[in-house]
């Protein structure tokens, strides 16, 4: 048994019950053993050992009074996994589903990927079991308040600043900073998302959605091609569905689908975007109002048989959730002829998936390199909050699109360094692997 097949082992033994997590791990296992290999070093140092545990787990009670006076209880986490290139950065997500393994493996994923940013930015992520879908804002507010007086403890603008991701959105980072603002007594960049009148950054709000298509159209160039006139299947339908589509169709390509977790839309004509907008960040409705109003477009719900992936498309985009798209809708895109894929969710491809992706030579790019570009306007936004100044939509525009060409590069020539050229998902693993890992190695046994 080598080396990475014993990590793998033990962190089976430590971490069992948690899926996800143990998936992510296996992952970038499998991918930096010829990094291993290479550099003794790591080993030498136990960097895989180290680089798999987090630095720090905290998990906290979340009391709030409910509008009809009723006391409720969640359970809050928050997931200090590495820092050795910079303060822990990554999202909170409130969902009924979260839970300590999810977190672990967002906060695992973040690691690599805010090390592909060229950013100096450490990996962490938290969250908690409530769902704010059917609350008032209110209830919101009492809840991010209760959240917040326990998190606040543990975060800093020099130690972790978290951020938004699923079921946090700028209503609740409004409420959580102003509860840190009002504990700590200071008007920091504590938290990024944060709403344009008080520090936050023009471009934060597409950010996902844009560096995603920026890392597509990258991979296609490469091939002598791009998405201008290309169909483009996408699952879910907020924000970073939302300016993904907005993306592809300034670049020329047409979005025909979209989901929610009740069903999903196709629209042979093309998405229409200020309708999605309105059903999803105005009314905060569900996808299927969209088929009422446009006459081209057909609803399927969830359980229905085919979904999504079962529509011929050149680029599919994965942005609704974790392991959403298997193995067998891969092998359906390939079938119907799929020219590129792009992560836009985290982890939404299963590992029969992206073997199939990668089997097939599909162009795909793993979360880790495809969705960052979030995080790397959450770093630019904490930039601006550091020098008190604000950049226009065109500089952070440029600045995203420069760091996603700066992560296809890495992804590229760590590949082909490492014997897989056109493996994205070793390239990204490897290279963010390797800054970390020195990183480690500089600053000692800590």
């Amino acid at each position: 048994m080598d080396y990475t097949q014993q990590v793998q082992q033990a962190v089976e033994r430590r971490n069992g019950g948690e899926p996800e997590f143990l998936q992510a791990v296996t992952e970038v296992l499998e991918s930096v053993k010829p990094v291993i290999e290479r550099h003794k070093e790591y080993q030498d140092a136990a960097i895989l050992e180290r680089i798999t545990e987090p630095e720090r787990q905290i998990m906290f009670r979340v009391p709030w009074q409910d509008d009809k006076g009723d006391i409720q209880v969640n359970r809050g986490f928050r997931v200090q996994f590495n820092s050795a290139i910079g303060p822990y950065k990554g999202g909170l997500r409130f969902h009924p589903t979260v839970y300590l393994g999810i977190v672990k493996f967002l906060g695992f994923e973040q690691v690599f990927k805010n090390a592909l940013t060229t950013l100096p930015l450490g990996g962490g992520k938290g969250g908690c079991d409530f769902d704010p879908k059917g609350k008032s804002d209110n209830e919101v507010m009492r809840f991010c308040q209760s959240f917040m007086t326990e998190l606040q403890r543990h975060i800093g603008q020099d130690t972790d600043v978290p951020a938004g991701d699923i079921g946090v959105g700028g209503r609740e980072i409004g409420y959580m900073y102003g509860q840190y603002k009002r504990l700590n007594n200071e008007f920091t960049g504590i938290l990024t998302g944060k709403g344009l009148k008080w520090g936050g950054s023009l471009v934060r709000t597409e950010a996902t959605g844009y560096g995603l298509t920026y890392i597509v159209e990258e991979m296609l160039k490469d091939t002598g091609s791009a998405i201008e006139g290309k169909t483009v299947a996408m699952s879910g339908s907020g924000n970073v569905a939302i300016y993904a589509v907005e993306k592809v169709h300034q670049l020329g390509g047409k979005v025909v689908t979209l989901s929610d977790s009740s069903g999903w839309i196709h629209d042979p004509e093309g998405i229409k975007l200020d309708l999605v907008q309105d059903i999803k960040e105005v009314k905060r409705g569900r996808i299927k109002e969209y088929a009422d109003e446009v006459k081209s477009a057909t609803y399927t719900e969830v359980g229905s048989g085919a979904n999504v992936w079962s529509v011929p498309c050149d680029i599919a985009m994965p942005n609704a959730t974790q392991n959403e798209l298997n193995g067998d809708d891969a092998k359906t895109l390939i079938k119907n002829d799929v020219k590129a894929v792009g992560e836009g969710a985290n982890m939404p491809c299963t590992p029969e998936a992206v073997e199939a992706f990668i089997e097939a030579k599909t162009l795909f790019s793993p979360a880790k390199a495809a969705n960052a570009g979030g995080v790397a306007t959450s770093g630019l936004e904490m930039s601006q909050n550091s020098m008190r100044m604000s950049w226009t939509f065109e500089e952070t525009d440029a600045k995203l699109k420069g760091i996603m060409q700066s992560i296809h590069v890495q992804c590229k020539e760590a590949a082909e360094e490492y014997g897989c050229p056109g493996n994205y998902v070793a390239g990204a693993n490897i290279a963010g692997f390797i800054k970390v890992a020195d990183s480690m190695l500089a600053q000692g046994l800590v």
